[in-house]
Order: structure tokens, then sequence, then C-alpha cells
């Protein structure tokens, strides 16, 4: 499916990102679809941008600074139980996914990310 088939104009992404080149990837693949995007460079700016926005939909990495992407998981997951979060990251090891899925994420994506793969679970979820 082209990116330009993902229509998501009225929905909120949050990107919690601390690598800026792994960001631009998401945020280029993403814009496509309309999404409106958020980014947060760390799990405590993730949560305030939680915080002051409608969410739809989280891709969160699991290392950032202050928080990591499960102790930020499990907060957001605390107060509000149904926001879609999908964990991205380069450690793509059993243990890795596990871990996710217990903090509370509800899909798990390893990096190098695919575009192609990238959109199908999004939009699994953001619907």
């Amino acid at each position: 499916m082209k990116q330009e088939a993902f229509n998501w104009s009225m929905k909120t992404i949050l990107i919690a990102e601390d690598v800026e080149s792994n960001y631009l990837y998401l945020e280029e693949v993403i814009k496509k679809t309309g999404a409106k995007i958020l980014w947060a460079t760390d799990g405590l700016k993730a949560v305030e941008l939680f915080h002051e926005n409608k969410i739809d939909l989280i891709l969160m990495d699991i290392q950032m600074p202050f928080l990591n992407g499960f102790e930020t998981t499990k907060i957001i997951k605390g107060e509000n139980p149904n926001i879609p979060i999908i964990s991205q990251t380069a450690y793509a090891m059993a243990e890795d996914r596990l871990k996710s899925l217990d903090a509370g994420c509800d899909d798990y994506i390893a990096k190098p990310i695919s575009s192609k793969k990238l959109l199908t679970i999004v939009d699994k979820y953001i619907k």
C-alpha cells in the first residue's frame, strides 16, 4: 500500500525518540498520511506532551534519557490504558519485546524500521 493510501488527517501521533535522525525518518514516513506529529526527545517530554494534547497513538523509543520507554509507557498507560503505544528499539531481542508488552505497549517494531511495516502497524491501532 502506498503512503498516500493512509489518511490519518484527523489523528495526532506522538513520536518519543531521542535520536534526531530516527525521528526525521519516522516523520518523513508519517507526514504523508496527513497526521499531526509531535516530537518528544525524552520520556519526561513525552508525558508532558501527552498531558497537553489529544494523542491518538504513540511511537515509543525504549532507550531515552530521564525516563526510558518502559517507564514512560507505564505512566501514560496508568492514566489512559486505551492509548495505543508501539515500542521501537534497536535492541531486537526477544526479551525486549516481552518487556515492551509487559510495560503496557500494544505492539513492538524493531529498528531499522521499514516504512511499509511502520504504516501497517500504526494503521492497525490508529483507526
